[in-house]
């Protein structure tokens, strides 16, 4: 603290901050100010040292302190949406590239049955599904997530109940209950996007799964009967369980096509032979027609060198198949389940959710003309 702030009014605590407030300086108490804008608080990503002014997030803060259920319908927009900071314009920016694109997306020919997975747990496979969801749901396609994974993350995400003794996939594997008896309208999602959520039921579906006939076609047979309506969805995404036992096998049977989300980070180069052998196998023994169609870089750190170079292995790797869109580190995609929401309603301007709104541009594009 420099010496000309030294000094305490009457009755008052020595320590003090300078808040800036029309172009002067004033003093006020510690405990006056919200603890965000302390000048000892961590930065919070896309607003500390984004050049946001003080009493802006102040008054923010606060405003969130009065929420404490982080009830999001209370607050008009999220934090990097509302403060005029370089990212929110870069946000910004990137949705102009998109407006072209603002109607509806087109439809596929037939019901693209896409499975998301990798057995390497924090890779953003659920983030990955709920965001991706949600985009093509928003642009008018009919959606169907179905949450294969006993922690119910996707559902919790999408704002389903999941809770024990709630219709879900556990009943559909294990009882032939049908999926359309156990899909849920998404709330806050304008457009046809559907959840199957997941219980912990579902936790203990491996082992009565183990002696079953037909164990591993057991959700294939729940999504064929599904797709026989009269009004089929146009894309069904599939949240596989981070591991290769019989969930995420049912998943790679049931699934025409493969969406694996790689982290830009060495360990998750690692188990990725283990899967592309997984996948093999079910392609010789199980379900002919499943292909990997899709490779999306999650989790992208612009800082580091080791992005960048794991982001070129891939590419290399998987010619072809990585879409243009990286999924950057984003605290608002973080931040939205927290809500009940995905990051596509939380903070549309966030980069995190352009981001995805361009990965699923390419999904409903560029890939389906590839796999057309």
């Amino acid at each position: 603290m420099s010496a000309e702030h030294a000094g305490a009014f009457p009755g008052q605590s020595s320590e003090v901050i300078v808040v800036e407030r029309d172009e002067s300086r004033t003093r006020q108490p510690r405990d006056h100010v919200p603890r965000e804008t302390s000048a000892t608080a961590p930065p919070d990503e896309g607003t500390a040292g984004d050049g946001a002014r003080v009493d802006d997030i102040a008054s923010l803060t606060s405003s969130r302190a009065d929420h404490p259920a982080m009830d999001a319908s209370n607050l008009d927009v999220s934090r990097e949406t509302s403060l005029d900071t370089p990212i929110a314009a870069e946000a910004y920016r990137a949705a102009a590239v998109l407006d072209d694109h603002a109607g509806a997306w087109p439809r596929p020919g037939a019901t693209r049955v896409i499975t998301v997975s990798n057995q390497k747990g924090g890779v953003g496979k659920t983030t990955s599904v709920v965001n991706i969801a949600a985009a093509l749901a928003m642009h008018g396609l009919r959606v169907v997530v179905i949450d294969l994974d006993p922690q119910g993350n996707a559902s919790t995400a999408l704002g389903v109940e999941h809770t024990a003794g709630t219709p879900s996939t556990y009943e559909a594997l294990l009882s032939g209950r049908p999926l359309r008896d156990i899909l849920v309208t998404v709330p806050r999602v304008a457009g046809g996007l559907r959840c199957a959520p997941a219980t912990i039921d579902l936790a203990g579906a491996e082992l009565e799964l183990a002696s079953q006939v037909a164990r591993e076609y057991r959700l294939r047979r729940a999504v064929e009967e599904l797709l026989k309506q009269d009004d089929p969805p146009d894309y069904v995404l599939i949240d596989s369980p981070p591991s290769l036992g019989l969930l995420t096998v049912n998943s790679l049977v049931a699934a025409r096509e493969v969406l694996i989300p790689i982290q830009c980070e060495y360990y998750a180069l690692e188990g990725l032979a283990q899967l592309l052998g997984t996948i093999e196998m079910v392609q010789s023994y199980l379900n002919k027609t499943l292909r990997i169609t899709t490779v999306l870089l999650t989790m992208y750190d612009s800082r580091t060198r080791l992005a960048d170079q794991v982001a070129a292995d891939v590419r290399n790797h998987f010619t072809g198949l990585v879409v243009e869109a990286v999924i950057p580190r984003n605290v608002r995609v973080s931040e939205a389940p927290g809500y009940g929401q995905t990051v596509m309603t939380y903070d549309p301007g966030s980069r995190g959710a352009i981001s995805y709104l361009q990965a699923a541009y390419e999904l409903a594009g560029r890939i389906q003309e590839a796999v057309s």
